[in-house]
């Protein structure tokens, strides 16, 4: 897969203020700076009005062409690759389980979010077909071949899910009902159900209820921020964004109310500046709910008005994982965990043998997200490396085992006793 690395950023035992977490007093993003008048809304691409012919594979030019959704959609490089119609591998999985659509058009996503490759900011110096998005590029592909395509043999699909990824744009709401037509047309959601990632910021409820009503399974919300405050800063008037805070939750409780129990979630990003007791607490309140939180390791996107800033160190990132699975998974509540004075995991709050078994396992380090047709509690949203280098892997895309979990444990501090891990032994295991 395509990898964009900024090598300064790479996550280790230090975060943002010097501490072992990315501490909110220096997770601030840069100021956007100001649009030359010609190049706003996608004026490049409309100037230069070159027509799509089928598959854009992004090559960072000012001839993209004029694609627009519904007709057109951008598909994730791993969804691309195990479809064919892109060369490449991924490290330690032959495919992945989810294909992740989403939406486009010239003008791009009207949000400006500051952590996100696909913001508003970025018109002046890219063409937002051409944008990296989770780290990875995204071809634009015709809807109606990508569903045709699946469509012929769902029930031999590599695919567990399919998930239509809405933006910020006045056609957004329309579209993506027009999209989930053209998917259902083909594939039947039986066969390979349908999730959406939502953008609350243009919606009512009634556009809740059509996508319920249309065949789509499980509704997610992107809240990323884990607080107020960090939402305004990075999604909100801190970036001139239009994003709030309430209005994603008035969708969020209407996703409750239409799509019911274990069908509705919130993506949550750790490392923007949260403590883990907040994280962990919004984690709890999603689950009194009814609901799931799809977790994301904050990594700095190049490009992005926060690449300038680590990514989560890893010894937060994995007492957040755990803790966030013992919760979603295994009734253990964020109230019978203990924290310490700067709000970290300092008791998982069940008995330690339990806790190793569930740290044996190793699914609780997997990438988290909606799940598949293998068990509740593994995505078929592996997202592979979306937020983190292969060689320093954030959410395992696959079961990791032998030195990836003795790596796991080293950095949540709980090797055996006389157990060690190396950096690099997984991938001389691999050569052996």
């Amino acid at each position: 897969m395509t990898c964009l690395k900024p090598e300064s950023t790479i996550p280790g035992e230090t975060g943002a203020g010097g501490g072992d977490f990315n501490a909110a007093s220096a997770m601030h993003p840069r100021a956007p700076e100001a649009i030359p008048s010609d190049l706003k809304n996608g004026g490049r691409v409309k100037s230069n009005s070159v027509a799509p012919e089928g598959l854009y594979l992004p090559n960072r030019n000012i001839l993209t062409p004029q694609m627009t959704s519904p007709e057109y959609v951008q598909l994730s490089t791993a969804a691309a690759i195990t479809l064919g119609i892109m060369p490449g591998k991924m490290h330690g999985c032959e495919c992945t389980r989810c294909l992740n659509i989403l939406l486009t058009y010239p003008e791009g996503c009207r949000a400006n979010c500051a952590y996100c490759g696909l913001a508003r900011h970025r018109e002046a110096e890219r063409d937002y077909a051409d944008r990296n998005f989770i780290r990875v590029d995204w071809p634009a592909v015709p809807m109606e071949q990508i569903a045709e395509t699946v469509g012929k043999d769902p029930e031999a699909s590599p695919f567990h899910r399919m998930c239509i990824s809405m933006i910020t744009h006045p056609k957004s709401d329309k579209d993506t009902v027009s999209v989930l037509k053209t998917w259902t047309k083909y594939v039947d959601p039986d066969a390979i159900p349908i999730s959406i990632l939502s953008n609350p910021t243009t919606m009512v409820r009634d556009d809740v209820q059509t996508l319920r009503d249309l065949g789509s399974d499980i509704f997610t919300v992107a809240l990323d921020a884990a607080t107020p405050e960090l939402f305004d800063r990075t999604r909100g008037k801190g970036v001139q964004s239009p994003h709030t805070w309430k209005k994603y939750w008035e969708i969020l409780e209407d996703a409750r109310d239409i799509f019911g129990p274990q069908k509705f979630g919130a993506h949550i990003i750790v490392g923007m500046g949260e403590t883990e007791q907040e994280i962990l607490t919004l984690v709890q309140r999603l689950v009194d709910m009814g609901g799931h939180s799809h977790m994301f390791c904050f990594y700095p996107e190049q490009g992005s008005l926060m690449d300038h800033l680590p990514a989560t160190p890893r010894d937060q990132w994995r007492r957040v994982q755990l803790a966030r699975y013992l919760i979603d998974y295994c009734d253990v509540r964020v109230d019978h965990m203990k924290f310490d004075s700067e709000g970290r995991v300092a008791d998982f709050g069940i008995p330690k043998a339990e806790l190793e078994i569930t740290i044996d396992s190793g699914i609780a380090f997997r990438t988290s997200g909606c799940p598949g047709k293998f068990a509740e509690d593994i995505s078929a949203c592996d997202r592979p490396y979306g937020d983190s280098p292969v060689s320093d892997i954030a959410s395992y895309p696959f079961q990791p085992e032998g030195a990836h979990m003795r790596r796991i444990r080293s950095q949540l501090d709980m090797l055996r006793p006389g157990e060690t891990y190396e950096d690099g032994e997984e991938f001389e295991e691999l050569d052996s």
